[in-house]
């Protein structure tokens, strides 16, 4: 069995844990919204249409703000389809997932669903068929008030403002797929001319321009670079998406996506500092991965291949064991770069590459990827520490030499609470990892939690969750934390550190 070795030392920290980086995705595409957060008839259905089973499930999982209502979707959304009286509202033609769209849940309904979850919501306007103007009265009617707007909302049952905070400025707007796309000078412009009349609307508004679609656009670096150019002195965040999945089979490499991860955040973090540099601002624009996930696009047809309909049965994608080791390696990701990141999204919430599935009018349950997310938001607290790991390497085609161990932890000076998360991102070889703990004091050992199983092709379907936390195995000796890490695991180890 291989060995590796941790050193964890409190003076050695990222920064303060973002919590805004447990955030989730909720897009009118396929059966996320209907049958999934919403479905009137279903038995547990609360008053206002929203299934409890998943709310309930929503709350396990910790998410903490809410990306919506798109996505490529919204390129093509008028919001005001999605206000006043249910039975007035129409019918449309979704051109970006070719479905019929009903307008049941539309941006009251689903603030009011955030309010009663807990979770922070983040609204997109759309850009991509509409712009300015549109974008300037939407924000009036979520957050106005002494206007016909404002006097609208309360008409429809919300006389106070919502509060939005955070505001997504289009979407993918570089992407040939996205309705109204536009090159980064056209969209640079359109973002600094929105961008400016927010800032007049409100200046404290949190803004995000869209950045690349993901990393192999042939564009990615210069269309930051030219966004933030005309933008950078109205916009906090830049976005990120990117997809993972096992490209021709390529297993190994799979595992070691989050190099991939990480030298995207690396990137556009790099690139925002460059333009602040060039156009002398003193600004840090941190970057909103606001779409991330494991997704299978290989089996995926494309949007033409759609048969139009209400809330078709797409992209649900049914997760292994090795899927929930990947996220849970792209959740350390994040938080390594708590400095850099202010937020992130994981794509989607529910039946779309999601944590949780539904059957319409019956179960819900935990995909396998439900469970990193869970325990990652349950107990990373406090300060990100940076670990200095020294570990076998792996080769993998896709990124050259990477460690064979991915790992971060957080420490709550508050309540003495540290938390290591890693993952063997071997294929075969299981690893014994020994953690110098000696910098920290008294410390003993709380729980071991890991997603692992002989089988990583192991999945979970209705009524039948095998795939879950099991205990680990560790154990402390003086002031040496011996951890078993079995090939394709997800490991979380809490331990409670006490004053010497």
């Amino acid at each position: 069995m291989a060995e590796s070795q941790i050193t964890i030392h409190p003076s050695y920290r990222v920064g303060p844990l973002n919590r805004r980086l447990f955030g989730t995705f909720v897009e009118h595409m396929g059966r996320c919204v209907y049958t999934g957060i919403y479905e009137p008839g279903h038995a547990t259905a609360d008053a206002h249409g929203f299934r409890g089973d998943v709310a309930e499930l929503v709350r396990e999982l910790g998410a903490t703000i809410v990306r919506y209502p798109g996505g490529n979707f919204v390129s093509n959304y008028k919001w005001e389809d999605g206000v006043g009286p249910k039975e007035q509202r129409p019918r449309r033609l979704d051109l970006a997932w070719r479905s019929i769209e009903t307008n049941q849940v539309g941006t009251d309904d689903f603030l009011a669903w955030c309010e009663r979850q807990g979770i922070e919501p983040m609204l997109a306007v759309n850009l991509g068929t509409r712009g300015l103007e549109d974008a300037v009265e939407y924000l009036d009617y979520v957050n106005g008030s002494g206007t016909t707007l404002a006097d609208q909302r309360a008409a429809n049952g919300r006389e106070e403002p919502w509060g939005v905070k955070v505001w997504c400025l289009g979407n993918e707007m570089d992407g040939p797929w996205q309705m109204g796309h536009m090159t980064a000078a056209e969209y640079g412009r359109v973002a600094e001319e929105v961008g400016n009349a927010f800032r007049r609307f409100d200046d404290s508004l949190e803004l995000v321009a869209c950045g690349s679609s993901n990393r192999l656009m042939p564009t990615f670096g210069a269309w930051e670079r030219e966004v933030l150019e005309r933008s950078i002195h109205v916009v906090d965040h830049i976005s990120a998406h990117a997809y993972y999945e096992p490209i021709g089979g390529d297993t190994t490499s799979y595992l070691a996506c989050a190099e991939d991860m990480d030298r995207f955040i690396t990137s556009v973090a790099a690139t925002a500092d460059a333009v602040a540099a060039a156009r002398k601002v003193d600004k840090l624009v941190t970057i909103s991965f606001d779409e991330w996930n494991v997704w299978f696009q290989e089996r995926f047809d494309g949007e033409n291949a759609i048969q139009v309909q209400e809330a078709p049965p797409l992209i649900q994608d049914v997760y292994d064991v090795a899927d929930a080791v990947v996220v849970g390696s792209l959740l350390i990701t994040l938080m390594r770069h708590t400095d850099r990141v202010a937020m992130a999204c994981q794509a989607q919430l529910v039946n779309i590459i999601a944590p949780i599935r539904t059957e319409p009018d019956g179960p819900a349950w935990r995909q396998t990827i439900f469970h990193p997310f869970a325990l990652t938001s349950r107990y990373a607290r406090g300060d990100v520490l940076d670990l200095r790991i020294a570990s076998p390497t792996i080769d993998t085609a896709a990124f050259g030499p990477v460690d064979q161990i991915w790992g971060t932890a957080t420490l709550d000076d508050a309540t003495g609470d540290l938390a290591i998360f890693c993952v063997n991102r071997s294929e075969r070889d299981d690893l014994t990892t020994s953690v110098d703990l000696a910098p920290l004091g008294n410390v003993e050992i709380v729980e071991h939690l890991m997603v692992h199983e002989d089988d990583p092709s192991l999945t979970n379907v209705a009524g039948d969750e095998r795939v879950g936390p099991k205990p680990g195995r560790s154990a402390l000796d003086g002031s040496t934390l011996t951890l078993t890490l079995p090939a394709v695991s997800w490991h979380c180890i809490r331990l409670s550190v006490r004053p010497a």
